[in-house]
């Protein structure tokens, strides 16, 4: 029996003769080419996605890691929004507020996701600062030739619209993507835009900011609140002051959430006080805001305050 199962394969024994040894040719097909560890490594690092997708993709267009790239992009977004889909409607009430500046302008963007423990994840965090290079970029042509600051605020529709860069993809594909590796529902919630001229100055903070070590964002700052401030200033005021005395002051905001600037000659209302200038000051609440700016030449002109997660219409632009 074990005789004639070999000679099936390996072709019949002739005329009866004395088996001799037994010589069996076997055809064998080209192989399917097999992915370089080293370019295996390289795609993988570079887009994030997994060993097993990875090496399907050199596979699948011989070694080629540049059309490899571009197909397991297109397959997460595919992916991405086929989750997207099926995670709408899941309350995204974690998530990050992203603080960017560039010159004389200023970024804050609000991204949520479901779990803190996302919004830890780096490739979350990329999702923000693309979501602030987008708003950035959309209005880089009326940051100059100003001669007072412009505010403006964008809700969810208008940022799944803008592109990270002259040639980037739409932030909505970018979500897409970020949902499709994450498995978490997300949403770009909402943004603001500040520029000013020369004798201004936009102070910025962000509270409970994440460990340098969690995030590659060089220029940005993520945290759960942030807050702009906008301030007229002296002629010759020294930058490194009011580096200092803006963070203060956004420090402020973020703590106190006044809802309007007020003026200098309101008086203070205790705690329950709502106009900035007319309450107690975080840093030293023996004095009032308009009391600590005033000595100092500095008039507060206006202000956002973000905080993830909370209910808010997104204010008309001014």
């Amino acid at each position: 029996m074990q005789r004639a199962a070999l000679a099936g394969i390996c072709g019949p024994l002739r005329g009866g003769a004395r088996p001799g040894p037994l010589v069996c040719l076997f055809h064998a097909s080209l192989p399917a080419f097999a992915a370089d560890k080293g370019l295996l490594v390289k795609l993988r690092r570079k887009t994030g996605y997994s060993f097993v997708n990875c090496k399907k993709a050199l596979e699948k267009f011989s070694g080629d890691s540049k059309q490899a790239e571009v197909w397991l992009h297109e397959q997460a977004q595919k992916e991405g929004w086929s989750k997207a889909s099926k995670l709408q409607g899941r309350k995204t009430k974690e998530g990050l507020i992203g603080l960017m500046r560039a010159g004389n302008t200023a970024v804050m963007v609000e991204v949520n996701c479901e779990t803190d423990f996302v919004s830890r994840n780096v490739k979350f965090q990329q999702l923000v600062q693309q979501a602030a290079a987008g708003t950035m970029f959309h209005h880089q042509d009326a940051k100059d030739q100003l001669t007072t600051y412009i505010k403006r605020f964008m809700n969810a529709d208008e940022l799944s619209q803008l592109r990270t860069g002259p040639d980037g993809c739409l932030l909505r594909d970018q979500m897409a993507l970020a949902i499709g590796k994450l498995g978490e529902n997300m949403a770009i919630k909402r943004a603001a835009w500040v520029a000013v001229p020369a004798n201004y100055y936009i102070g910025s903070y962000v509270h409970g900011a994440l460990a340098a070590a969690n995030s590659p964002l060089d220029n940005m700052a993520l945290g759960k609140y942030g807050a702009l401030v906008i301030c007229q200033t002296p002629e010759q005021s020294q930058k490194s002051n009011l580096a200092d005395l803006g963070r203060r002051l956004s420090q402020h905001v973020v703590g106190m959430a006044p809802l309007s600037v007020g003026c200098l000659e309101d008086e203070s209302g205790g705690d329950t006080e709502t106009k900035m200038l007319a309450q107690p000051f975080l840093l030293d609440p023996s004095i009032t805001v308009g009391q600590y700016v005033q000595p100092q030449g500095v008039s507060v002109v206006d202000f956002v305050r973000f905080e993830c997660g909370e209910d808010t219409d997104i204010p008309e632009a001014e």
